[in-house]
């Protein structure tokens, strides 16, 4: 296990293909960010959503990035049906590479889900100079596969990340796979793989190293 970091990270997109997207697969690693990076500029991009979920996306992100200057680019493609709109998904990711960023944040490409894969692939290719790490979101189809960068997370941390996604997406409080288990559960486990009691997993399929 051999550790890495980022320096200089001041400029984050954030890719999602649906509201809770991002703060499942990601929000300890946006907790960490914000509690670390001054000054730190976020693009915060979903390409589905209804406007209420919408609205639950946005309380979301400044819960988990207090501090931050975040710039929000919400889009209301059909939900599940983000392959068939090709072309103004590409468009959405293009528009948010404008400007560059040190490092994007989107869903893997092993995904059992059709949107979240669509972003997958979309994002390294309108983002070549950043760093890129995709990561993971527990669900039914049971698509959780081997990951190659971890996020060590405080126990503080990662039971905020858990108690903040309560807060904030209460349209999600009945769906059953929606509770403490699920979401430390499988922190527990990705804690395991790299020595820590919890934390986030991601893949990076490509990057630079600078000594």
């Amino acid at each position: 296990m051999l550790p890495f970091a980022l320096p200089g990270i001041r400029r984050v997109v954030l890719f999602g293909a649906h509201p809770d997207d991002i703060e499942i697969g990601a929000g300890g690693l946006l907790l960490t960010l914000a509690d670390s990076v001054p000054d730190l500029d976020v693009r915060y991009v979903l390409l589905s959503g209804t406007p209420d979920r919408q609205a639950e996306a946005r309380a979301a992100a400044a819960a988990f990035l207090p501090g931050a200057r975040i710039t929000f680019a919400l889009h209301d493609l059909p939900d599940g049906r983000a392959p068939a709109h090709w072309e103004r998904a590409k468009e959405v990711v293009q528009a948010a590479a404008i400007g560059g960023a040190d490092l994007v944040v989107a869903p893997a490409k092993d995904d059992a889900h059709q949107d979240h894969r669509l972003l997958a692939e979309l994002a390294p290719t309108a983002f070549r100079d950043a760093v890129v790490l995709h990561y993971e979101i527990p669900k039914w189809d049971g698509d959780l596969g081997r990951r190659n960068v971890y996020v060590p997370l405080p126990d503080e941390r990662a039971r905020r990340k858990v108690e903040l996604l309560h807060a904030n997406f209460p349209s999600q409080k009945d769906r059953d796979w929606w509770d403490d288990e699920v979401f430390l559960g499988l922190a527990r486990l990705r804690g395991m793989e790299c020595r820590s009691r919890y934390a986030e997993a991601y893949t990076c399929e490509k990057a630079v190293m600078s000594l």
